[in-house]
Formats: C-alpha cells, sequence, structure tokens
C-alpha cells in the first residue's frame, strides 16, 4: 500500500502508547523525581515490556525490589504490561520472610553477609567490628562485586545504582548517605540488624576471625606492659593482627550500646 492509499484509509502506523500506574513505595521513592513519590502516577509505554525493565527505565535498580503486585497479585519480574494495570512495588524485605507470597526471590538471605564497593572501606570497617561478614577491596570491579554477590550469597552494598541495575544482582542496597557513620546507621535501620551484632568476632582489618589466645603465646609480639596490664587476647586468622581490652575497647563497647538502642 502506498502513502497515498495509506492516508486515504486513516491507517496509523505509529506505535501504540499504553500507561500502567505504578506506585512505589518506602526507600524506593528515594530514585524517583519529586512529583512521582509516595503517590500514584501513570507510566506510559510502547508494546508489552516487562515489569522489571519498566521499573528500571523509571529509575529503580531492581536489585532492590522484592515484591511487585499487579492488581494486587504478586508478579515476578518477567511479567509483561499489557497496559491499565495498577502495579505496586515493595522494597527488599531482608529481615522478614515473605516468601509465601514472593515471586523475586526464593528467600531473603537468613546469613546476613556484605559484598560493598570501593567507595565504602570505612563502612566495611565499621561493619566487621558489628561483627558482620563483610568483603571489601579498594579495586573490586563491578563484575567482580556481582560475581562475589551471586557465588557467596552476600548483599550488595554500593553508592553506585548503576550496579543494582545489573540482571544478575539478587540482593543489593544503594546507600542514601555518603557518611560512614550515618550509612551505618541507615544499614542497620533498614535490614534491622541490632539483634545480629557480634562484636570483636570479626577483624576491621581484614574481616577475618578472631580467636582467644594465650598470654604467652604473645611474648615476641607486645610491650611488656601491655602483657602487664592486660590479660585477655584476640589474634586475626586472617592478618594476625593482636587484639586486647585498652581504652578502645570500652568506648566500642558504648558505640554498640548506642547503635543498639537506637
Amino acid at each position: 500500500m502506498d502513502k497515498g492509499n495509506s492516508e486515504r484509509t486513516g491507517i496509523n502506523h505509529s506505535p501504540v502508547i499504553r500507561k500502567a500506574n505504578f506506585r512505589f513505595y518506602e526507600e524506593l521513592n528515594d530514585h524517583l523525581p519529586k512529583a512521582w513519590r509516595k503517590q500514584v502516577f501513570a507510566f506510559p509505554f510502547k508494546g508489552k515490556p516487562s515489569v522489571k525493565n519498566a521499573i528500571q527505565d523509571i529509575g529503580v535498580p531492581h536489585g532492590e525490589v522484592d515484591l511487585i503486585l499487579v492488581n494486587g497479585e504478586p508478579v515476578g519480574f518477567d511479567y509483561q504490561l499489557q497496559g491499565g494495570e495498577e502495579v505496586s512495588v515493595y522494597p527488599e524485605f531482608e529481615a522478614l520472610d515473605i516468601s509465601p507470597i514472593v515471586r523475586l526471590r526464593s528467600k531473603p538471605l537468613r546469613e546476613t553477609r556484605f559484598v560493598v564497593d570501593v567507595n565504602l572501606g570505612k563502612l566495611a570497617q565499621k561493619l566487621r567490628l558489628l561483627g558482620f561478614d563483610t568483603l571489601f577491596r579498594n579495586d573490586f570491579e563491578d563484575d567482580e562485586i556481582i560475581e562475589i554477590s551471586l557465588r557467596e550469597k552476600r548483599i550488595v552494598l554500593t553508592r553506585d545504582k548503576g550496579i543494582l541495575k545489573q540482571n544478575a544482582v539478587t540482593h543489593g542496597y544503594w546507600l542514601r548517605n555518603d557518611d560512614p557513620k550515618k550509612q551505618l546507621k541507615e544499614i542497620i535501620a533498614r535490614l534491622q540488624l541490632q539483634k545480629g551484632f557480634r562484636p570483636f568476632s570479626r577483624c576491621a582489618n581484614c574481616n577475618g576471625l578472631l580467636r582467644e589466645v594465650e598470654k604467652t603465646e604473645l611474648q615476641h609480639l607486645l610491650s611488656s606492659d601491655t602483657l602487664q596490664f592486660y590479660d585477655e587476647f584476640w589474634k586475626c586468622a586472617g592478618c594476625s593482627k593482636i587484639y586486647w581490652e585498652g581504652s578502645h575497647f570500652k568506648h566500642i563497647l558504648r558505640w554498640v550500646e548506642e547503635l543498639q538502642n537506637e
């Protein structure tokens, strides 16, 4: 059919624009323009995109999403939008098992372990002080972080939204704050980590496990004053760093108590 015939018959070959109404909950709103936050908004699209692609086109990393309801029913990331749907999107529920209704993951990560990106070294140290298994290296590549996360079932912590938009990512969190102290409080509150604190069980330096050692094993490693005034010592199984109950010990205990009570 030539152009003239198309115009005479009124045939329109332009793609049909459909819309679905989206509503994002809790901290997922941090990724949205102010006009869309905490309210229903119409999202236009062509064809029949997956709800996962639509969510990422809107600007929300799928790695932070744990539950999607379409017209009140849970769906997976592969659900194809038809137009006219009411879509509700919820963040990760690491601290709450909602597996009976979730189609996006088999279950929350019961053992909370982390791998953090190259910008979060100070946060990694603080998490280790609290006893959380936290991998960090200042030369990690994004692909390496994702591979470690999948292989070892670790939550990705990052300040880079791009990592969490990678299709392979299953568990991740984008830090809203750029201050390490605020980042720690943010993670504790978000994942409800208070009951998981195990201070002085990991090395803040390398993430290795600490084991208690006898004073007699350290005669050639510590000063005579330290050996005279302190009786309990721990040694890292990874880097061999030695810890004891110095002035920093009581300071850390007060810090841990404050975090647990916030």
